[in-house]
């Protein structure tokens, strides 16, 4: 029987990847570190690198595609991108010319999975997160690298059962921490990142809309903390019943073999 699970490999400023699937099969939702570490990452998970059946990458930023070639290479696994994000990815050599790739703009079928991209406001040439359906029914979503939650992104993410989103920045240690200030500017801009403030408001409507699983990821290592994270987004579900009602936990720098079912 298939099992619905999802796999934080890494998550945060200095790299991000998640894998979706079951040790026989599944897709790789970046490839935001050394094809090393991914290789190593998956292994501590128990899953063979030769089960990613395909890579959606969300944009082209570094802390997303550092591995990308020498890993999709290696295993010789396709990689699915948005049209503009794709053409990036060639340019800037993250993908050689002989490398199979897709251009992806609507609902596509890998190892089981039905992927579908949804748009984000993010400071890159085409940001996109990405919900997907399950062979056993269930449903979850990735989605990090945006600057507010649009209606868009809304309707993406509404009824999944799980979600992976981002909680990126406590307000308060942007504004006093060592960042200098265009680069505050930048990230609590409508293309930066998530506040905890902003992850809590969107996990209202998520847990209003059926979601019952929340995993703060993309936490920054200088401008947050775990423990603040999950209490900015409890305090503003405690009409809900955390535990019964739905489960929280936020996506590691770096796996320990966690998988996390749903």
């Amino acid at each position: 029987m298939y099992l619905a699970r999802i796999y934080p490999l890494f998550s945060g400023s200095s790299g991000n990847a998640e894998f979706i699937g079951t040790p026989a099969g599944g897709i790789l939702i970046d490839c935001g570190v050394s094809a090393r570490r991914i290789t190593l990452a998956l292994e501590r998970c128990g899953i063979p690198a030769a089960a990613v059946q395909g890579i959606f990458v969300t944009h082209d930023h570094v802390d997303h595609v550092a591995g990308l070639r020498v890993f999709a290479k290696k295993y010789q696994i396709p990689v699915y991108a948005q049209p503009v994000t794709r053409q990036c990815l060639y340019d800037a050599k993250y993908l050689e010319p002989e490398q199979i790739s897709y251009a992806l703009e609507s609902t596509v079928e890998c190892g089981g999975i039905r992927v579908t991209p949804f748009a984000t406001s993010h400071d890159t040439a085409q940001s996109c997160g990405y919900r997907m359906e399950l062979p056993d029914g269930r449903s979850c979503a990735v989605c990090t690298d945006l600057g507010y939650v649009s209606d868009t992104v809304a309707a993406a993410l509404e009824g999944c059962d799980l979600v992976l989103l981002e909680a990126n920045y406590d307000r308060e240690m942007l504004r006093t921490g060592p960042y200098p200030y265009y680069l505050k500017k930048r990230i609590a801009s409508e293309v930066g990142h998530l506040s905890n403030d902003d992850c809590a408001a969107a996990a209202q409507m998520l847990l209003c809309t059926g979601t019952t699983r929340l995993i703060l990821g993309h936490l920054s290592q200088h401008n947050n903390l775990p423990e603040l994270a999950v209490s900015t987004v409890a305090q503003a579900l405690a009409d809900f019943r955390r535990g019964s009602d739905y489960l929280m936990e936020t996506a590691p720098p770096e796996t320990d073999g966690r998988m996390i079912g749903f």
